[in-house]
């Protein structure tokens, strides 16, 4: 018999892939950031290189496999189809929350999995904040990093998460002190992640002050946390928090706002994540200030059928941002961070009503 964590998470899986669970009415934002195309780039395709930097470690290309699952046996394949992929592509990837596997020890292989298929790979363990404020620490995290054996670990923040989820536990009281010990002592680099409503400024600074040495902005425009509990509480018959779900569906910050904030108001590595769809996107939160772009929803169906789909999808993506490269004369990454872009629409409008000057993007190369 599976507990209560088991079958939320195995819940999770088949709402993923079975329903629409994405945003309704807000959108990433990427529509919004025009790339400035360069008519003469004087470079070859040939010479572009897609390969960068992260924490001290090489990637093929600025793409992050995002935390999907864990936690229940239908995990452990998808676990081991996206780690496989991520061995074979030179990419980092994170895993789905660990608290299942902290506290039954008989699920660690869904998550201990991925390091068997990646034994080179570069992999983020994870645990919720949520947890942390209700007796999780030092302790834990280690265990969550030792686990899979990790290169980081992932902190994530999901308070819309929590407030509408029927066994929600929305309590982020001394949240921030928490998080300050634990990027204080843990063996290896802490991320904080927000998981579909994105981090301000505002937040992006406070966590800076933390110690923690990156953001992964998980903003509004994919994946909605808030609809996948609306399909469980109606499945649970459960009115409350069908309506919450339905209510809060497209609640957060556009991710190429949130990019934009944390960048231009910390000097920490960013992530940008939420609604991140194709190479072009990825490129453009590249452009916008991110160091890499994380990626899951695209990627979970094409798990269900194996580490070569996975393969198939990643090649798609990073060759989608290497024409990018090209067409805007960016011969490396960091070139492609230089880039000039036009921010346009609500994003812009966002931008300059929160008192950031997006024309300093315009102006990069002229």
């Amino acid at each position: 018999m599976i507990n209560l964590i088991e079958g939320r998470k195995l819940s999770h899986i088949k709402i993923c892939s079975e329903e629409d669970v994405q945003a309704r009415n807000v959108s990433a934002g990427f529509e919004d950031v025009l790339l400035v195309h360069r008519a003469l780039p004087e470079i070859s395709i040939k010479e572009v290189d897609t390969s960068t930097e992260f924490f001290g470690h090489r990637f093929s290309a600025p793409i992050l496999i995002e935390s999907m699952t864990g936690g229940v046996k239908e995990a452990a394949k998808i676990n081991a189809a996206l780690a496989e992929a991520a061995e074979t592509m030179g990419l980092p990837m994170g895993i789905g929350s660990q608290r299942a596997a902290i506290e039954d020890s008989n699920l660690v292989y869904t998550y201990k999995i991925a390091r068997d298929k990646a034994p080179n790979a570069f992999l983020i363990a994870n645990l919720g904040v949520a947890q942390l404020t209700r007796g999780y620490g030092l302790t834990e995290a280690q265990r969550a990093v030792d686990m899979i054996d990790a290169d980081a670990l992932a902190l994530h923040l999901n308070p819309l998460h929590e407030a509408v989820q029927p066994e929600g536990e929305g309590d982020y009281g001394k949240a921030l002190s928490r998080i300050k010990e634990i990027a204080e002592r843990l063996s290896v680099p802490v991320i904080i992640k927000e998981t579909g409503a994105g981090i301000a400024a505002e937040e992006a600074r406070m966590i800076e002050d933390t110690g923690v040495k990156g953001i992964d902005v998980g903003g509004a425009g994919g994946t909605s946390w808030a609809a996948v509990e609306c399909y469980r509480a109606r499945a649970l018959k459960d009115r409350l928090h069908e309506k919450l779900g339905e209510d809060f569906w497209d609640w957060g910050i556009p991710t190429a706002v949130s990019v934009v904030e944390a960048h231009l108001s910390t000097k920490l590595k960013v992530i940008a994540s939420g609604g991140v769809r194709t190479g072009i996107d990825a490129a453009k939160a590249i452009a916008l200030g991110a160091d890499v772009a994380g990626l899951a929803f695209p990627l979970l169906k094409p798990a269900l059928e194996g580490a070569e789909k996975v393969v198939e999808s990643l090649r798609i993506l990073i060759e989608e941002i290497k024409v990018v490269m090209f067409l805007t004369g960016s011969k490396t990454i960091d070139d492609l961070k230089n880039s000039s872009v036009v921010i346009a629409g609500k994003t812009a409008e966002w931008l300059r009503t929160r008192g950031f000057d997006t024309g300093y993007y315009a102006r990069r190369r002229i």
